[in-house]
């Protein structure tokens, strides 16, 4: 069969935002070769599922939806790409439900890569479709066109994390660090804002090490006990780091060094925030280690930036901290989410826990919790410890039966609502500009629903078309019963009241005149 005689694809994804992003240029790249883009339920020429690796949960999913599209269609080329792929080899050649398998580094390439398969039709290209990636220095360019997303658009600046925690498959999946050029950052985000989008949101697998690949600097030697001990890195570390601190012009400040990295990572920022259409910018998460008091003074200069910054805690213990191999001290991690609170006003802090690492005991998992409610996390993403084959921690004692960890997880869940409750309840009585992004039928009341800088998801009630409010646009009044005509425009940011919780993490806003 020619490529020319393939006319639908469908695409399934798993996993973060940096696949989801990948998945649309693929999805983008297949429409500009002729291709119809249908519904993975629906019987397609092509089936692409952009799998993940990041849990066991993650791996049998990825399997999963690979062996679902062959059962919906037989004689359809099945392609598998990404994470799963690019470190289970063996199985993928052995998978007979896979026609034809792609890693990560390749997707940008990915209808080229079908038309040579089917000349060819070898699973992997003779190899060349699993690239090398502990060898790979070079970022895959995409660019983004379009997006499914109505008034945010997720732009990815890197990939990759060298950290090497002792539980995460990640490097093994994606390789090492590689950031992208600046230009080309830049000129996606003025188009898409040239379509109308009002909100970016920077995206990558660790955004902290942005630019670290640039000067050749090692992120653990940047950042060892935030440079209290600079003898742990190497001279030539330092001596690209005093170059880059130099050149930065913002060395010293406060007496809280403003790192090489993190001022291409800032400089970045503040030159997207001058593009024209642009609202607002959020952060994806952060490493803790970066929130120096220079670089939570300096971000807080730039009016676009959304007070929203998840920094990925783990665990609120030291000693399984060590184990995990996360390099910061929870006291280091105060202090982070102290120069935040400093700097902006009741920013929202969320983050990620992982529950029963190997030899986590009853005791250390109590001074999480302790830990968790000192914080006072607005958002805490919570999950059971997954033994990832290949990591130091898939070889440590004391791990921890599958009820112990779903037990840990419940109680974790409890203290998250509590604080998020907690959180959304303080901003009672307080008028904050939303953001909308929807629209939706609650009850028998349409609303326009969206979110303040900080993330609280805000649905306000859609006024009568005699109404007096100034409310002139906000999508397309998809999904109301009755959307008369006041929506013109997509991304309507207004300032709304915040009146009381809906349930279900929502609150009830009322437009201000």
């Amino acid at each position: 069969m020619g490529l020319f005689q393939m006319k639908s694809v469908a695409f399934h994804n798993l996993g973060c935002k940096v696949n989801s992003y990948e998945m649309e240029v693929m999805q983008q790249n297949f429409q500009k070769n002729g291709y119809i883009i249908v519904d993975f339920a629906q019987k397609a020429d092509v089936y692409v599922i952009n799998t993940c690796t990041v849990t066991n949960i993650a791996d049998r999913k990825s399997r999963q939806m690979i062996h679902r599209a062959r059962q919906l269609s037989p004689d359809a080329l099945v392609i598998a790409v990404g994470c799963y792929v690019q470190t289970h080899a063996r199985e993928i050649l052995e998978d007979e439900s896979i026609d034809l398998a792609i890693g990560n580094n390749k997707k940008q390439d990915i209808v080229a890569i079908v038309e040579e398969f089917l000349s060819s039709h070898q699973k992997t290209l003779g190899g060349s479709t699993i690239p090398d990636l502990t060898r790979e220095s070079d970022y895959e360019e995409m660019q983004l066109e379009q997006t499914a997303e109505h008034t945010r658009f997720y732009i990815k600046i890197q990939d990759v994390c060298n950290q090497f925690c002792s539980y995460c498959a990640i490097p093994l999946a994606r390789g090492r660090v590689r950031s992208r050029k600046k230009e080309a950052i830049l000129a996606e985000a003025e188009r898409m804002a040239g379509k109308g989008y009002r909100e970016i949101v920077l995206t990558g697998i660790h955004i902290s090490s942005y630019g670290l690949d640039f000067s050749g600097l090692s992120y653990n030697a940047v950042y060892s006990d935030r440079m209290k001990n600079n003898d742990s890195s190497d001279s030539s570390d330092r001596s690209a780091l005093a170059t880059g601190i130099k050149a930065s012009g913002h060395d010293d400040e406060n007496s809280n060094t403003m790192f090489s990295n993190s001022a291409l990572l800032l400089e970045l920022i503040e030159e997207l925030a001058q593009i024209e259409g642009i609202e607002r910018i959020r952060l994806s998460s952060l490493e803790p280690r970066i929130i120096t008091e220079a670089f939570a003074k300096r971000l807080s200069q730039i009016p676009k930036i959304c007070p929203h910054f998840h920094l990925s805690l783990q665990s609120g213990c030291d000693g399984v901290l060590k184990r995990m191999n996360r390099r910061y001290t929870c006291d280091d991690f105060r202090e982070s989410v102290g120069y935040l609170r400093r700097y902006f006003d009741m920013p929202a802090i969320t983050t990620d826990l992982i529950a029963g690492f190997p030899g986590e005991t009853e005791t250390e998992f109590e001074e999480t919790l302790r830990f968790v409610e000192e914080i006072g996390f607005y958002e805490t993403h919570i999950f059971p410890y997954s033994r990832r084959k290949g990591t130091a921690a898939d070889r440590m004692s004391g791990q921890l039966t599958e009820r112990e960890k779903k037990e840990r997880c419940a109680r974790l869940e409890e203290l998250n609502k509590e604080k998020s409750v907690a959180y959304r309840a303080s901003f009672f009585g307080k008028t904050l500009p939303v953001l909308f992004e929807r629209t939706r039928q609650i009850g028998d009341i349409d609303h326009l629903v969206g979110h303040t800088p900080n993330y609280i998801e805000v649905a306000v009630a859609v006024p009568e078309p005699e109404d007096d409010t100034n409310c002139s646009v906000a999508g397309d009044g998809e999904g109301l019963s009755n959307p008369g005509n006041v929506f013109t425009e997509k991304g309507w940011i207004a300032d709304c009241r915040l009146v009381e919780d809906m349930g279900d993490g929502m609150i009830r806003g009322e437009f201000t005149k």
